[in-house]
């Protein structure tokens, strides 16, 4: 898990005194005490943590289970919106990202999300039905790290989602 300055800031506080209240570290963060709270449990939660972003809840859902047996953090998003606000409040190790997304779509998501210094290291797999060698070779070239088409098979995605993981380990 890679932290931002505010984890850090929030540590570094929680170990000179293990009694400060959230109160007191929302105001010297300028933050919310609900984001305190919610980057403290993110923090004591040590698993991998996937970000799954499909508006269909058909692969959402089986997959989310799929990795949660797989000891995996998973947290879901279901539009393109929704996928950059919480890859910045959850900080994924690894998105699995559908193209074919309300609001933005995967490939603007990407896109924006490996311009953007300090989300650009987070590794993505695309996950979609668009399995034309052009989408691909889009996907690939906005800084997609794998390119899976629909319907997959569960077992190879888990295989390309560790070893995603393993190339991009600190």
């Amino acid at each position: 898990m890679k932290l931002d300055d505010n984890d850090r800031k929030i540590v570094e506080m929680l170990q000179k005194d293990a009694t400060i209240s959230y109160g007191a570290i929302a105001e010297q963060l300028g933050i919310t005490e609900s984001e305190v709270d919610g980057r403290i449990r993110r923090l004591s939660d040590t698993r991998t943590k996937i970000l799954i972003v499909d508006d269909e809840l058909d692969t959402l859902l089986p997959l989310k289970r799929a990795l949660e047996m797989e000891d995996f953090n998973v947290v879901e998003a279901q539009d393109g919106v929704e996928a950059l606000e919480k890859v910045r409040a959850e900080i994924p190790d690894l998105v699995l990202l559908d193209l074919m997304l309300p609001k933005i779509n995967g490939f603007e998501v990407c896109q924006r999300l490996k311009q953007d210094e300090a989300t650009s290291y987070i590794p993505i797999i695309m996950l979609t039905a668009k399995g034309e060698t052009s989408d691909k070779i889009e996907g690939i070239e906005i800084g997609a790290d794998d390119y899976v088409t629909k319907p997959f098979n569960l077992d190879e995605l888990k295989a390309r989602v560790k070893a995603v993981l393993r190339r991009t380990a600190p």
